[in-house]
């Protein structure tokens, strides 16, 4: 009796393999810097002329530091420049060792993109002709936040004029007596035009008043007092 022929098995082959899923995550070198966290690309929000803006724009590590007086004093000249354009109004600043602080007043979101453009592209060329080269001087498109109440526009502006002071502690000690930060918009020079104008909305002239503290006031009524400056 003839046996039945089995259907043929296919042998299966080990081989080593290589990947997969690693068991320690690889940890980045001291030498490799981290890359700076960009702002979403997304529609920004409808604006109204009713409600200022707090704007952050940060520069590339490559530019020089912005609190110097060859820097600080094109930036200034820029705010001068393009304070009040296109329905975009500059109303108060600080400027950081490597970002921007503004308070901002705009018609619609169409105004305050136009003139923060026209504001980035004179400060981008002004820094670029100080350092002598070409090339993009911000990180990334600004970052915007809506202030739709007295309080958020009273942090606000305690958070921009006297943002130095988180940033420099080690200074606290030499504005004991006065924190009005020279590389803001609360700093007055003898016989200058201060870079700034008076805000037109309701929050930015009465309503942060009845949310601000006694110092943020005297802080802020500098930035537009005429008379008032610091010899």
């Amino acid at each position: 009796m003839g046996g039945a022929k089995g259907k043929p098995r296919q042998l299966q082959l080990h081989l080593r393999t290589w990947g997969g899923r690693r068991k320690r995550k690889r940890r980045r070198g001291k030498e490799q810097p981290k890359k700076l966290c960009k702002v979403l690309h997304r529609p920004r929000p409808a604006l109204s002329p009713r409600h200022p803006v707090l704007v952050t724009w940060r520069v590339l590590p490559h530019v020089w530091n912005l609190r110097s007086r060859r820097c600080f004093s094109r930036i200034s000249r820029c705010f001068s420049l393009g304070r009040d354009r296109f329905g975009f109004r500059l109303v108060h600043f600080s400027v950081q060792g490597n970002h921007l602080h503004l308070v901002v007043e705009a018609d619609d979101e169409r105004a305050l993109a136009r003139g923060m453009q026209g504001l980035g592209v004179r400060i981008a060329k002004a820094l670029n002709r100080v350092m002598g080269r070409k090339g993009t001087v911000f990180a990334d498109h600004y970052h915007s936040h809506i202030l739709r109440s007295p309080t958020e526009v009273a942090n606000a502006l305690a958070y921009v004029l006297m943002n130095f002071l988180h940033h420099f502690p080690g200074e606290a000690a030499r504005y004991a007596e006065d924190l009005r930060d020279r590389f803001s918009s609360a700093w007055r020079e003898q016989g200058k035009d201060p870079p700034v104008v008076a805000g037109r909305s309701w929050l930015l002239t009465v309503g942060w008043r009845t949310r601000a503290t006694p110092t943020v006031r005297g802080i802020v009524e500098t930035a537009h007092a005429p008379g008032r400056v610091r010899g």
